[in-house]
């Protein structure tokens, strides 16, 4: 008996989270009809290097390639117990004159393995669309603030100060790293194309009665007729499974840069320095009404941290494959690889959400600086002091003094930082322009002309290749 859909497990990356490109993607329609495009390159080839196949026979296959009967092919499954064979049958019911030729010489993994290393090509090109998004909109926000300075953190204590824009190259770096990696799986997949049971071509060579050349062509033009410029030189029964690993190691490099730049964000929020957008209508707390809770980076976080844990499944596979091949690889790469690819473009979508519109509060800013900007600008003060003839010995003991003094009253009475009063009431300090030495802009170095190079040396290359593309983030939930 059918259950009601809603009595069943849903998976949320699907009905919450992924976008409907990266979720169709890998839904039962392309991965079946991705099948059928490879029985029609098989079958197309085979006949063009001279095995007994009809234009008849290809013209059938043509006709029903994408008339998938998906519940024909369910229910020889539940008789044959095997995926692929069902679905060679059920293609066979619709193609009567072909059904002698489909799968001709081929093993499950000619289907399943080239269709998935087209998928997670497909895939891996909206990964880099979307990365290349996120990075041109935060680097929009980082020119808009490449000068802002801000209170500057290492061990999350105060530190030198940076500033706004500065900060976002930061996040922006890892992104860039991020899709280098990406880029540089998708340059260097490759088919596994006809390489027969085991890895060893010899059903093919029996079929075209031990030509070498014909087996090596068809491996070639079948790769060619699937979208790849080469074939992985030597594999078992399936391709490396390494492969696999590396490309959800990519994925796993973009989750671990998202992961670090939400959390900055939710610090800052914390802060309420910079936010994500908030909703009009959006709801922080079902209890505090005044909450405005940073969920998008909440939510990038949790995501994340699944991509992240995934890694070690793709690894295990690829450690555990023993000899030619063992079947333990399939249940575990159904889940892993698809899931990898939605949890990271929900992450993306998120991201790029946040990145067009977050909001800055430089007077808060500001505050949050004032506040511990005076000990840093005692250096600035003392070489000032020292340079119009004070000693430099005696004026580093009193703004030693004064700064315990303006500590112990922000500590223990929860007090204003006054130490720049104290200096300005000090006679060894009164000559000096307190104010000019204080400015924040003389604080953060070179940070402003870093965002610009790094936008000019980094970014504009990566605008340049992504140009024209229109990439939508909606946040479903």
């Amino acid at each position: 008996m059918n259950q009601p859909p809603q009595s069943t497990y849903e998976n949320p990356l699907i009905t919450r989270y992924a976008s409907r490109e990266m979720a169709t993607l890998w839904g039962n329609d392309r991965r079946f009809r991705t099948w059928r495009s490879l029985w029609v390159a098989l079958a197309e080839n085979e006949k063009r290097l001279g095995l007994d196949i009809s234009d008849r026979q290809i013209d059938e296959l043509r006709t029903h390639q994408n008339n998938l009967n998906l519940d024909v092919a369910a229910a020889y499954e539940r008789k044959l117990r095997h995926d692929v064979m069902a679905h060679v049958h059920a293609y066979g019911d619709q193609c009567p004159s072909a059904k002698a030729i489909i799968h001709l010489g081929a093993t499950s993994c000619f289907i399943t393995d080239n269709a998935d290393l087209i998928l997670m090509r497909d895939a891996l090109k909206l990964v880099a669309s979307r990365l290349a998004a996120v990075i041109d909109r935060l680097a929009t926000f980082a020119q808009t603030h490449r000068a802002l300075p801000c209170l500057g953190f290492t061990h999350l204590q105060p530190a030198q100060p940076t500033t706004v824009g500065k900060r976002c190259c930061l996040w922006i770096y890892d992104l860039v790293l991020d899709l280098e990696a990406v880029e540089h799986r998708l340059a260097t997949l490759k088919a596994r194309s006809t390489k027969g049971t085991t890895g060893t071509q010899a059903s093919f060579l029996q079929l075209f009665g031990g030509n070498h050349a014909k087996v090596r062509q068809l491996e070639r033009d079948v790769a060619k007729a699937i979208g790849f410029d080469d074939v992985y030189p030597v594999t078992g029964q399936t391709y490396p499974r390494k492969v696999d690993s590396q490309i959800v190691d990519a994925l796993s490099g973009v989750a671990q840069g998202l992961h670090k730049t939400a959390t900055d964000l939710r610090l800052l929020a914390n802060r309420k320095e910079v936010e994500e957008p908030f909703e009009a209508d959006q709801i922080g707390s079902s209890a505090m009404a005044y909450k405005r809770n940073p969920m998008r980076s909440e939510r990038i976080c949790a995501l994340t941290r699944f991509v992240m844990s995934l890694q070690s499944s793709t690894a295990a596979t690829t450690a555990t494959q023993w000899l030619e091949r063992t079947l333990d690889d399939s249940a575990n790469r159904r889940l892993v690889i698809p899931q990898a690819f939605l949890a990271v473009d929900a992450s993306l979508v998120l991201m790029q959400n946040i990145a067009e519109a977050m909001v800055v509060y430089p007077k808060t800013i500001a505050k949050n600086l004032a506040a511990e900007l005076p000990f840093m600008a005692t250096e600035a003060i003392l070489m000032a002091a020292v340079t119009a003839g004070g000693d430099r010995q005696e004026l580093h003991e009193s703004i030693r003094q004064h700064s315990q003094a303006a500590a112990t009253r922000v500590k223990s009475e929860a007090a204003e930082n006054d130490l720049l009063d104290r200096l300005r009431n000090d006679p060894q300090y009164a000559h000096l322009d307190i104010d000019a030495l204080t400015d924040p802009s003389l604080f953060v170095g070179r940070a402003p002309e870093q965002v610009d190079d790094f936008l000019a040396e980094q970014v504009a290359p990566i605008r340049q290749r992504y140009a024209g593309e229109s990439i939508t983030a909606e946040v479903f939930v």
